[in-house]
């Protein structure tokens, strides 16, 4: 098996990476932390949920004509990182 080398990053690329990303809710990281698995797997799934309503409901008011389907696949479409062109 064959390993690639990966170039190691400056700062500057670090802070240019993270630049403008929401700040750390330590509290809320806390509170998760403190549950048990199968509650910290649940949050986080009702997190993503909540994601894809919010761009399900943006889909909706930019694209009226679109169905609940064709926007239900435009919203998949948008949070999976596999294409299959």
């Amino acid at each position: 098996m064959e390993t690639t080398k990966r170039a190691e990053l400056t700062r500057e690329e670090i802070a240019e990476i993270v630049r403008g990303l929401d700040p750390i809710n330590w509290v809320q990281l806390r509170v998760i932390a403190q549950l048990p698995p199968e509650k910290q797997i649940m949050a986080g799934m009702r997190a993503a949920e909540f994601a894809r309503a919010i761009v399900r409901g943006a889909m909706m008011e930019r694209l009226p004509n679109e169905t609940r389907a064709q926007i239900n696949m435009r919203v998949l479409r948008h949070f999976t990182d596999v294409r299959m062109d």
